[in-house]
């Protein structure tokens, strides 16, 4: 097999707050590469450096250079609240960026990951060689693992998770679906499951927010606090046009196509006639991990006490003790004025919401009969039909 130099830079681990920031990351990485390909240029820009060592790893080698950039637009995330810093790393990267055109000869293969495409801070607008393959058919399975994968590969993982668990094989696959599957990323695409989620359940035997807990999505939630997005509406699935998923303006007053992109939603229908996405949470994993997350910031309950609430709603209700249930409800409107205006009325409106959303986990809410769809109906345990033969 033959070899190829590869230049790989991580923009992830770092906090990015001043433009300094941002160039001592480069730095740090352009001095690794020059250890190995000759540090004549140093003292020049980022991006001269950068083509440097490109052409030199190409002499050395003899061969095309292989570029692997991962979370290129982390800088570009971290500034989105703040314009002249947001126009700085733009320029910076763009710039560094740009390398890659003007290197073309000397390449072999560049690979870039990131969560956001964006539109007027486009640091790509020179490159007209890459190719988006976000959505692409022939790519729609490559970042995770399908059901048949799943059980093909991981047949002994499946048998020991389930023995674990007092499950059959069937039973494992079925609940690690509802937990970690449904992302698609065409619509015609085969869904798949979280890998990371999946590999941790195994290694632990038991179901949890793998992923999730790997980072606090706390720059969307004040996006959708900012924006007076509807929750309502994101939480039962939003329609959006194709040209949405192309690119994202930071000036536009939608956070959705960045929830998107951030992988919190996912694409699970496309209307071809009108060219519309539906976008809904891919599984549970991130359905109760997002609304568990969002409450919090909405009420006056602690990430610690709403799980010891939650709980408490269902079994007051299954003991059809409606008072304390009532009593308990009380404590996540608390700090709300009374004097409703068409914004506290949504707020209020938005934490019912939560609430009966997060008790869906445990009883039937949202129920649709022939007269419409009530906003909340919760039925005691003795009126459901249970599926388990126990």
């Amino acid at each position: 097999m033959e070899k190829y130099p590869v230049l790989h830079l991580d923009l992830n681990a770092k906090k990015y707050e001043t433009p300094a920031d941002l160039i001592a990351m480069l730095n740090q990485t352009l001095e690794k590469w020059e250890i190995v390909y000759g540090n004549e240029k140093k003292d020049r820009s980022p991006e001269e450096r950068f083509a440097y060592v490109i052409e030199r790893a190409y002499e050395q080698a003899g061969c095309g250079v292989v570029v692997l950039v991962d979370e290129y637009d982390k800088p570009l995330l971290q500034a989105l609240d703040n314009d002249a810093l947001l126009e700085d790393y733009r320029k910076t990267l763009k710039a560094f960026y740009g390398v890659l055109k003007s290197a073309d000869r000397y390449l072999r293969f560049a690979f870039l990951t990131g969560v956001t495409k964006f539109s007027q801070v486009s640091v790509f607008s020179d490159l007209n060689q890459l190719n988006n393959i976000s959505l692409d058919y022939s790519y729609a399975t490559v970042c995770g693992i399908t059901r048949t994968e799943l059980v093909e590969t991981f047949t002994p993982e499946i048998e020991e998770f389930g023995r674990v668990n007092k499950l059959s094989a069937e039973e494992t696959v079925d609940k690690m679906a509802r937990q970690y599957d449904g992302y698609h990323f065409h619509p015609k695409g085969d869904g798949v499951f979280n890998p990371f989620s999946v590999l941790n359940a195994f290694s632990k035997r038991e179901l949890g927010d793998y992923w999730f807990q790997t980072g606090t999505p706390t720059f969307l939630v004040e996006m959708l606090r900012k924006s007076e997005y509807d929750l309502r509406i994101l939480l039962d699935g939003i329609e959006a046009p194709a040209s949405m998923f192309s690119e994202y303006r930071v000036e536009a007053n939608n956070p959705i196509p960045l929830i998107y992109q951030s992988g919190y939603l996912t694409i699970k229908d496309y209307d071809k006639e009108f060219g519309n996405y539906l976008l809904l949470f891919p599984n549970d994993e991130v359905r109760y991990g997002f609304i568990n997350f969002l409450v919090p910031f909405y009420t006056s309950m602690t990430n610690s006490d709403q799980g010891f609430y939650i709980g408490k709603f269902v079994q007051e209700l299954r003991a059809g003790d409606y008072n304390a249930f009532l009593t308990r409800l009380q404590a996540f409107f608390a700090d709300f004025p009374y004097q409703l205006n068409a914004k506290t009325e949504r707020h209020y409106q938005v934490v019912f919401y939560l609430v009966f959303k997060l008790m869906g986990q445990f009883t039937q809410a949202e129920v649709e009969s022939a007269t419409g769809r009530a906003d909340a109906v919760v039925k005691p345990l003795n009126t459901f039909t249970s599926s388990n033969s126990n």
